[in-house]
């Protein structure tokens, strides 16, 4: 640790995986005062030569902590059960374990009940961004507002900080939705290359340049279907309509055929746009899709 570091938060951080590994090195080498505890205990041994202290347990080291408390665990039930242990009354507890936004907004509840504040985070960002601002990482912050503004610098440190708002679980529910959308592009990736992988001379370099540079330009269709599903009006500025596009799907599937890729990853979503056109709507674009996928 720099010499500064006596002038910095101290931070205690509870898990030692890839991610919390590389939060620890970033507040280490941001010069703050650091203790760590990990279910494993040889995790912290490289932390601990760089500058780190370690804890023997997760509540000893909730006990000492001075500063913030940052829990990067493996889920929901693994920070349920660290949490159950420690003396958390006047603790500031900042979560950034992907977890759900109903868990979050219950922990809080839980512990203000034992005299604590928390902080729920979602992290988009993999480790090797961590401590890199130019990569563009970021974290989503919502719960305690005064919270977030009080520790924002020291927040700031592994990535960018985006507080979202008040409800403990919009940063659990803004991480899992932006999850989940990369998710649905990483289906359509495998199913891009499925098709083309047999072809004995085919340039798949330049195929996935290709590939990455067209859905980049088509990205962009997420803040039309915002603009739509905000009006109502899912006609509005549609140049693809779900018609013309459920017509198109029979071309997609019997290349699938063809190629003799199954389309499993495409069918669901091309049922719910030709449900869609069914029931009258042929004319709009995507966004009433959205609606479709709701079980309330």
């Amino acid at each position: 640790m720099d010499h500064h570091s006596t002038s910095k938060t101290p931070v205690t951080l509870l898990g030692l995986g890839d991610m919390g590994t590389a939060l620890a090195r970033a507040y280490l080498a941001a010069g703050h005062p650091l203790t760590v505890w990990n279910r494993t205990p040889g995790k912290a041994e490289a932390l601990v030569r760089e500058g780190a202290r370690t804890a023997d347990t997760a509540a000893g080291a909730v006990s000492v902590a001075t500063g913030p408390v940052l829990l990067c665990l493996l889920d929901d039930a693994s920070v349920d059960e660290v949490l159950a242990g420690a003396e958390l009354n006047g603790k500031d507890l900042v979560n950034l374990t992907t977890g759900t936004p109903a868990r979050a907004r219950e922990r809080a509840r839980r512990s203000g009940e034992r005299g604590a504040r928390l902080l729920d985070g979602g992290i988009m960002a993999v480790p090797p961004m961590i401590g890199r601002p130019e990569t563009g990482g970021y974290v989503f912050y919502s719960g305690d507002r005064e919270l977030f503004e009080r520790h924002r610098e020291m927040l700031e440190v592994p990535a960018g900080a985006m507080f979202v708002g008040g409800d403990p679980g919009h940063a659990a529910l803004y991480d899992v939705a932006l999850l989940s959308a990369m998710t649905g592009m990483f289906a359509g990736i495998a199913h891009a290359f499925a098709l083309v992988n047999e072809e004995k001379d085919l340039d798949r370099p330049r195929f996935a340049r290709l590939l990455t540079d067209w859905l980049g330009a088509m990205a962009g269709s997420g803040l039309g279907m915002a603009a739509q599903l905000e009006s109502g009006d899912y006609t509005e500025g549609v140049v693809s309509n779900l018609a013309m596009m459920t017509a198109g799907n029979r071309t997609l599937l019997d290349t699938a055929a063809d190629q003799s890729v199954d389309p499993r990853l495409l069918t669901p979503y091309m049922e719910l746009m030709r449900q869609r056109v069914a029931q009258g709507h042929g004319d709009e674009g995507l966004a009433g899709t959205v609606g479709l996928l709701g079980t309330g």
